[in-house]
């Protein structure tokens, strides 16, 4: 759903006066937090959808990454899961089933978690997720609202799977290409995670279905400044800017764009395809991390040490100007 129908049906939600929950559902952000004790706080999140590859296994995998990312995103570490599932047993075999289930285990316990159980109903087509339960601390606590004027801005994980999986689905992909965004999917975001805290982050989310821009706006809202993102820095999935250019969008790149079109100023330096990246609905993508200048770059070396090979500063956090974000060369 996007961004702009999502605030409209929870802003009709019964509001919960409970002084426990930090982070509700009327807040934009990763994960809801309560607070068990002074010292324990914790994090649950729930995400599902319907598969994105053809191989079930790597599916799970994709999936259970993306859950996990909510958690990870508010600094967080993931606990306990539940497996969501929807899948028309009465048309495909249970093997399927398992093997999704499968590739979904192996990424919780990749995570050090473990899955508690689930739920399964029968659909028209198959979708897999977790609900998720993590645990912070006050102090390692991570919101998308304390990104601070002069902080720089990393992003973590390559963009453009919006552009891949929508080529695989008309069967225009190279393999190649599949593949390597594929294992960007599959790729946890526990190191970027760690990495964040490790150098005093003061702000996290993680980048989904708003793409970069809206999921940058939220941040950019509830920190009350101006993001300036300069195109040409992007980091881009290998041969996901051809694809781009070939023309297979998401109905969501569309979308995206006019959620955030009031909240941001295009410069004519902007970069044409880093524009069309910044839009693009990721699924697992990476971190966008605010943080201290001075250390932008060990949080770079981090990240890029566990895993995350194409972390990249693309752009800085200013004091509140006419908009939230502003799109540069």
């Amino acid at each position: 759903m996007p961004q702009a129908g999502t605030a409209q049906v929870v802003r009709g939600l019964p509001k919960f006066d409970d002084p426990d929950l930090l982070i509700g559902a009327e807040d934009f952000s990763d994960a809801g937090v309560y607070r068990l004790r002074d010292d324990l706080l914790i994090l649950l999140s729930l995400d599902f959808f319907p598969p994105l590859v053809d191989d079930p296994f790597l599916f799970g995998q994709i999936a259970a990454a993306n859950s996990l990312s909510d958690i990870y995103a508010m600094g967080g570490t993931p606990r306990a899961a539940l497996n969501i599932v929807g899948f028309p047993d009465d048309k495909l075999d249970l093997s399927i089933l398992s093997e999704i289930l499968a590739g979904g285990a192996e990424r919780v316990q990749a995570a050090g978690a473990v899955i508690a159980g689930g739920h399964t109903v029968r659909d028209t087509e198959i979708k897999y997720g977790l609900s998720v339960t993590g645990v912070a601390t006050p102090d390692e606590l991570l919101t998308n609202g304390g990104a601070r004027p002069g902080d720089s801005l990393v992003l973590t994980k390559p963009l453009g799977t919006g552009f891949v999986t929508t080529a695989f689905k008309k069967k225009r992909c190279p393999v190649d290409v599949l593949d390597t965004a594929a294992a960007s999917m599959s790729m946890l975001n526990r190191g970027a995670s760690e990495s964040a805290r490790a150098v005093a982050a003061s702000a996290a989310t993680d980048i989904t279905g708003f793409g970069l821009a809206g999921h940058a706006g939220e941040m950019a809202q509830s920190s009350d400044v101006t993001l300036t993102i300069e195109t040409s820095r992007l980091p881009v999935l290998a041969g996901a800017a051809e694809l781009a250019a070939s023309g297979n969008h998401t109905r969501a790149s569309k979308t995206n764009r006019s959620a955030v079109e009031s909240l941001m100023r295009i410069e004519s330096s902007a970069d044409a395809m880093g524009l069309e990246m910044l839009f693009d609905a990721q699924t697992s993508g990476g971190l966008l991390i605010s943080v201290d200048p001075v250390r932008a770059e060990e949080l770079v070396g981090l990240c890029q040490d566990s895993g995350a090979g194409q972390a990249s500063v693309i752009g800085s956090v200013a004091d509140k100007s006419d908009k939230f974000l502003v799109f540069t060369g």
